[in-house]
């Protein structure tokens, strides 16, 4: 099944981890990116489904998820950085992507990942000047 991207977006690898989310055109600042997508879940079937290896999953309010990996947009291979160039936010029960900061064709679109269901230990592997060591929380 081919996955319905937003036209200004292509997955490629991804030197962060496997595949990534690349910009394909240029994102002012404030702009909107695309959308996550995915099948509608509970928190308790997100929280049984957050044992996986690759988590897809985003909260959308205190009683619902999306799970990106069923019925996404590629939106889930968007991968964490400790500097990100984009962030979430919801509105409506609709979950935004936002550039941070302008956004060149060719760079990957990144999210930092600090308060998701990913466990504290989770390694990370951004690369960026300031990266933290793990996905949720600083080392030390």
């Amino acid at each position: 099944m081919k996955l319905k991207l937003h036209p200004g977006m292509e997955i490629k690898s991804s030197t962060i981890e496997g595949k990534g989310c690349f910009s394909k055109t240029h994102f002012p600042r404030g702009r909107k990116i695309a959308e996550y997508t995915g099948e509608r879940i509970s928190h308790a079937e997100a929280n049984r489904r957050s044992g996986r290896r690759r988590l897809r999953i985003c909260a959308i309010n205190d009683r619902w998820s999306l799970d990106g990996s069923k019925g996404g947009n590629g939106t889930h291979y968007i991968n964490h950085s400790c500097e990100p160039n984009s962030y979430m936010k919801i509105l409506y029960g609709h979950i935004l992507f936002i550039a941070l900061r302008d956004i060149q064709p060719g760079e990957e679109i990144t999210l930092d990942y600090e308060s998701t269901l990913h466990t504290n230990d989770k390694r990370c592997t951004c690369g960026a000047p300031s990266c933290r060591g793990t996905i949720n929380k600083s080392e030390g």
